[in-house]
C-alpha cells in the first residue's frame, strides 16, 4: 500500500501544459516565421536549374513592420509590380525603336 500526503499545502505536480493550434497560430502569425532558400545547379559555371523557396507565415502587419515586402515588388506575385515590369519593359522598347528609326533615317 502507499503513502498519500494529505498536508496543508501540498500541491499536486501538474503534467505539461498542452498548447492548443489556434494559439500556435496565433503566435506564429504575431511574430511570423519566414523561411527562404534558392537551390542552384551549376556546372563549370552554367547555371542549369534555379528554384527558389519562399515560406512565409505571419500576419501582413507584422512582416511590413519587420520590413519585408517582397511580394509587392515580385512581378510572380504582384499584378501591381508586374504591370511595372511590363511598363519599364515598353517604355526601354519605344526607345530603342526610336533611336533604331533615327539612326536608318539618317543613312
Amino acid at each position: 500500500m502507499t503513502d498519500v500526503d494529505f498536508r496543508q499545502g501540498a500541491y499536486p505536480v501538474s503534467g505539461p501544459q498542452t498548447t492548443n493550434l489556434a494559439d500556435i497560430l496565433e503566435r506564429v502569425l504575431d511574430k511570423g516565421i519566414v523561411i527562404a532558400g534558392d537551390i542552384k545547379i551549376e556546372l563549370l559555371d552554367i547555371e542549369l536549374l534555379t528554384i527558389r523557396l519562399r515560406l512565409f507565415v505571419a500576419s501582413v502587419d507584422t512582416a511590413k513592420k519587420a520590413g519585408i515586402d517582397w511580394w509587392e515588388t515580385d512581378p510572380a506575385l504582384s499584378s501591381r509590380a508586374a504591370r511595372n515590369a511590363m511598363q519599364e519593359e515598353n517604355r526601354l522598347l519605344r526607345k530603342r525603336l526610336e533611336e533604331l528609326e533615327s539612326g536608318a533615317a539618317e543613312e
